[in-house]
């Protein structure tokens, strides 16, 4: 389990945040006007940031609810955090606020060569749905779409493989 703290994102968080992004998805990274977008609507989004023991950004997620469903946004854990289960965290902290928002389905969109990020789904239990070609651009690679039911049972799986997009 990973030391870092949970809290939700604040405006000030979208430097660090941008510089943690494009280390990760340096080809089709966010821009800060799509993190200011997604605070911009609190009633259908949920965002968090996890802090290490210094207060530096080591992760964070997001995630958009409306209607019963929700789609997870984004999820990035810091290189050096990989291995310490805080992907597992953060995914847990996005499903646990949808069901509280009522939600009965969590999709999510992956890059088909980030199998690390697609283990931890499957622990959770997303199964695949299908594929969009060329979903992340500009490099032009597929993303494999993946669906949580939240009618289930809930999860109760723990593990330290952490993931992305």
């Amino acid at each position: 389990m990973s030391a870092c703290t949970l809290r939700p994102l604040r405006w000030w968080d979208i430097g660090p945040l941008l510089d943690l992004e494009h280390d990760l998805f340096p080809e089709d990274a966010w821009s800060a006007g799509m993190f200011w977008s997604e605070l911009a609507d609190p009633e259908t989004r949920h965002y968090v940031v996890a802090e290490d023991a210094g207060g530096g950004l080591a992760g964070y997620a997001g995630l958009a609810a409306i209607g019963g469903e929700a789609d997870v946004q984004t999820i990035g854990v810091r290189r050096d955090q990989w291995g310490t289960g805080l992907g597992a965290t953060l995914l847990r902290d996005l499903l646990d606020a949808a069901r509280r928002r009522g939600c009965h389905h969590v999709l999510l969109e992956v890059r088909v060569d980030n199998t690390r990020a697609q283990r931890l789904y499957e622990r959770f239990g997303f199964e695949p749905l299908g594929v969009r070609r060329g979903y992340y651009q500009p490099a032009n690679v597929d993303a494999l779409v993946m669906r949580c039911d939240l009618t289930r049972s809930d999860e109760t799986q723990e593990g330290a493989t952490d993931g992305g997009r």
